[in-house]
């Protein structure tokens, strides 16, 4: 009989898990303690509970934790682990240690359905969602978890696109029966789907990150093809009507690209797309990918840029460009790892 994962499910599912097998209610505490803080990788390791109550969840249930099955160290700390989630299908968590502070990037999905050009991940297609419990397994299982500061939602896919399991894995990081991170140490990325923008805005306290990459509609949507479905000046109108100014935070990604959108002409556009609207910007060096005819923009034109857009009272930053000798742009080894499945 295929066993259901425990890893994934929140406190409420837990109390109708322990009803069903007529197990006390104060159990499903016990149990989301063990899955969370404990980290256990076996209903054996609950102790706590009765022998009794373990061979029942046996009978049905497994932890679902499994560890990853391949790294990639890059020279400057960061790595890349690549985690199985089904017969031959693979994502890809990415952990970047930084001074005071441990970030690790999160995928939602096998693949993509957005397709945008600079992402090696796009090119795979898409293959499946991921349950809540694959996504939260790329943190239970990383082999650094206990020194992880900042959760990303920034990997192989839209988290936008799986929001159901998105939203319940974002909810067990940061409930108090969960991991108990604060929501400001959460960021999901999105190039901005309009089926659920305002659901996530709504119903999670995380920090958002919007790709915006170029702010013509129409130079956007030759890196983005997206943009034909739900437009960057329509996500800015959707974002005007949230209350960005408190604790949490938006943010837009934007890759900065040689002789494509690195021109002051559109760190102007940028500054009247997004005038009055509180935000920052994060400007990113672009990790060159196989196939695909983009450069990443010289430092100083990546200079230059972010100082514009600060002097004109758009806060600006550069990232840190980190793991470029692992490849650590999202989908490279998992792409590599499925070609050779489908050698074997």
């Amino acid at each position: 009989m295929l066993q259901t994962s425990l890893l994934g499910l929140t406190l409420t599912e837990l109390e109708k898990v322990v009803e069903k097998l007529d197990m006390p209610r104060f159990t499903a505490k016990q149990i989301a303690s063990w899955l969370y803080d404990k980290k256990v990788l076996s209903i054996d390791a609950m102790t706590n509970l009765s022998l009794k109550h373990r061979e029942k969840l046996k009978e049905v249930y497994v932890v679902g934790a499994s560890a990853p099955v391949n790294e990639m160290r890059s020279s400057d700390g960061t790595v890349k682990y690549l985690y199985q989630v089904g017969d031959k299908q693979y994502v890809e968590a990415v952990y970047i240690p930084d001074k005071d502070r441990a970030t690790l990037c999160v995928s939602s999905q096998v693949g993509c359905k957005m397709n945008c050009k600079f992402c090696m991940t796009g090119k795979q297609g898409f293959s499946i969602n991921l349950t809540a419990s694959q996504i939260l397994n790329q943190i239970n299982c990383l082999p650094e978890c206990d020194q992880l500061s900042n959760i990303v939602m920034m990997g192989m896919g839209e988290p936008l696109d799986n929001l159901d399991e998105v939203l319940k894995a974002l909810e067990i990081m940061t409930a108090s029966y969960g991991y108990r991170w604060s929501p400001k140490r959460v960021t999901l990325s999105t190039v901005g789907l309009r089926k659920g923008l305002r659901r996530f805005i709504e119903e999670s306290d995380c920090h958002l990150a919007i790709s915006i990459h170029n702010p013509f509609p129409s130079q956007r949507r030759e890196l983005m093809p997206a943009e034909k479905a739900f437009s960057i000046t329509e996500i800015v109108d959707v974002l005007r009507e949230y209350d960005f100014s408190k604790q949490r935070r938006l943010s837009f990604e934007y890759i900065v690209f040689k002789g494509v959108n690195d021109s002051l002409v559109y760190a102007k556009e940028l500054i009247k797309l997004l005038k009055g609207l509180e935000c920052r910007i994060n400007l990113i060096r672009f990790h060159s990918i196989p196939d695909v005819d983009l450069e990443g923009a010289e430092m100083a034109k990546m200079v230059e840029f972010r100082d514009y857009l600060t002097s004109h009272g758009l806060f600006a930053t550069i990232r840190s460009s980190r793991g470029e000798d692992i490849f650590a742009a999202c989908g490279m080894l998992s792409t590599e790892k499925q070609k050779q499945e489908n050698v074997n």
